[in-house]
């Protein structure tokens, strides 16, 4: 029977995140490596405009992940696209290492949109087949590294708010098992915005 469930709990994993990275980046390194990723995600990966997501204390495995998808195409951006041509895989894992050593900083939620992002986001939506967003990005919002769910707290309303309409028009399809374009694509702009306002001040 514990056989059957590790098998059934790997597979699930798998499911989720095939290409499953375990980083193992040089924080030191990585900080003398990211001067020109400052210029628009900040110092210490708390990015100061809201269109450039914050980077501080997301996992590396993720990071590691997006470095990779942009330099491949899985994931479409120009800007990305260029700035990581040049990137190794170790590059990759020791910038990862130094933004994920540090800490987020935090946002506050629109107290009007408040109580309908804290049901969706703890709750789903049950008649739209919705599932809740902590069952996959955690109860804090710090994600799951693991199974490579990404840390959600403190991000930038803006910047979540644009990749949540861009999973659900499918214009971002790196999500494994299209997952994240499944969740948001019965969900109105309403109920995106509460959900993007709620994660930025959620720890």
């Amino acid at each position: 029977m514990k056989k059957l469930l590790f098998v059934l709990a790997s597979t699930l994993v798998s499911s989720f995140a095939p290409s499953l990275l375990l980083a193992q980046g040089d924080a030191a390194a990585g900080q003398a490596k990211s001067a020109l990723c400052s210029t628009c995600h900040g110092a210490d990966g708390n990015s100061e405009l809201s269109i450039n997501p914050k980077l501080a204390g997301q996992s590396a495995n993720y990071i590691v992940k997006q470095l990779m998808d942009y330099k491949s195409g899985a994931r479409a951006n120009a800007t990305m696209a260029a700035m990581v041509g040049n990137l190794s895989p170790q590059d990759m894992q020791d910038i990862a290492a130094w933004y994920s050593s540090n800490e987020v900083t935090l946002s506050g939620a629109d107290a009007e949109i408040l109580e309908l992002g804290q049901r969706i986001y703890r709750g789903g939506n049950k008649e739209l087949g919705v599932m809740a967003c902590a069952g996959c990005h955690s109860p804090t919002g710090s994600g799951n590294a693991p199974a490579g769910f990404p840390s959600l707290s403190g991000q930038h309303v803006d910047y979540t708010l644009g990749q949540l309409k861009n999973f659900r028009s499918g214009a971002r399809a790196n999500d494994n098992s299209s997952m994240m374009r499944s969740v948001v694509e019965r969900l109105t702009d309403k109920e995106l915005e509460a959900l993007a306002s709620y994660v930025s001040g959620l720890n």
